[in-house]
């Protein structure tokens, strides 16, 4: 269950510290996510000091951890410092939409939308170079659609292009209208329910700040692995009927995600021998079903996740060895 209090927050921060300590190689995404936690906590002081701790030594993603790190400052005081870390990122140039994103979203937190305007263009001056785009860039795209729509500027072809990924049910322009925060006011039934739509539809385009980093994942358990969870745990059975079962479920419960706007849509491999560790850290059975998302959560935290869904020509997740639309993808 997602923490809902400060406490709650600190709490599974501490417990993703100590799983780190457990897990090093995955320690980089592990504090990323602790780190999170620490700022919905309130101690954003202790979320610095783990940003500066991967960055002293030699991290994946060192620009994403700057970003965050800057909006973390700027949320308690150091607007300075912040400032100088964006223009830091900015000046490097990153290959990743994420980074560029996140230094924009601070900016725009913080009143500062003709510099985030600038940076998100910069940004997508750099990365789209296609009409297939990776779901980060389109994420990009879709919050330089949001910020222009802010400054009243005028659309262009990426505007354009942000129209067209996006697939909720309320166009971008109705979604990014600042005229529409009136309506919040309303004491129409109608107005106020044709906002919470909106609203939902925006819940589901955007990441929320854990989310940023991390994909929602979906367990695929390969069948000889199932075969011997199974064996082992026949609690679990009510869960995983058949293999063929598993994988309609998994390619059902992505496509009904993705139908609800849900963005960063991934798909993790487990194995016996993982989910055993991940439940002796737990200090529970991996009998216990309430597990298996927790689990998944976790692995998709550490970098684990594949993208979904993969294109029309790539093999498909399931390890069949056939293209995606001949095989899940053409259900």
């Amino acid at each position: 269950m997602r923490p809902d209090t400060p406490a709650a927050h600190a709490t599974e921060a501490e417990r993703l510290l100590r799983t780190a300590a457990q897990y090093p190689g995955d320690r980089e995404p592990l504090y990323l996510q602790a780190a999170a936690h620490l700022e919905l906590a309130g101690d954003r002081q202790a979320a610095t000091a783990l940003y500066d701790t991967l960055l002293s030594a030699t991290p994946a993603n060192p620009l994403l951890i700057r970003s965050l790190k800057a909006a973390n400052l700027w949320e308690y005081g150091h607007e300075a410092e912040a400032r100088a870390i964006i223009e830091g990122v900015r000046s490097a140039r990153p290959t990743d939409a994420t980074p560029w994103e996140i230094a924009a979203e601070t900016l725009e937190a913080h009143d500062e939308l003709e510099a985030a305007e600038q940076t998100l263009t910069e940004a997508a001056a750099l990365l789209v170079t296609s009409a297939e785009l990776p779901h980060a860039t389109q994420s990009l795209l879709m919050t330089r659609h949001r910020v222009r729509r802010m400054l009243a500027l005028p659309h262009d072809d990426w505007d354009a292009q942000a129209d067209r990924l996006h697939t909720g049910a309320v166009p971008l322009d109705e979604l990014h209208d600042p005229k529409r925060l009136w309506s919040l006011g309303s004491e129409d039934p109608a107005e106020l329910q044709a906002e919470i739509d909106r609203l939902r539809s925006e819940l589901g385009t955007y990441r929320t700040a854990l989310s940023r980093p991390f994909p929602v994942a979906v367990l695929h358990w390969p069948e000889p692995e199932l075969d011997e969870l199974l064996a082992a745990y026949p609690e679990l059975e009510a869960e995983y009927p058949t293999y063929r079962a598993h994988l309609t479920d998994i390619e059902a419960s992505l496509r009904e995600l993705a139908q609800a706007g849900t963005p960063n849509l991934g798909i993790v491999r487990a194995t016996v021998p993982s989910y055993e560790a991940f439940a002796a850290s737990e200090s529970t059975r991996p009998s216990n079903a309430d597990l298996l998302p927790q689990y998944a959560t976790t692995l998709a935290a550490r970098g684990k996740a594949t993208a979904w869904p993969p294109a029309w020509a790539d093999t498909c997740w399931c390890g069949s060895e056939r293209t995606y639309g001949e095989c899940h993808g053409a259900e």
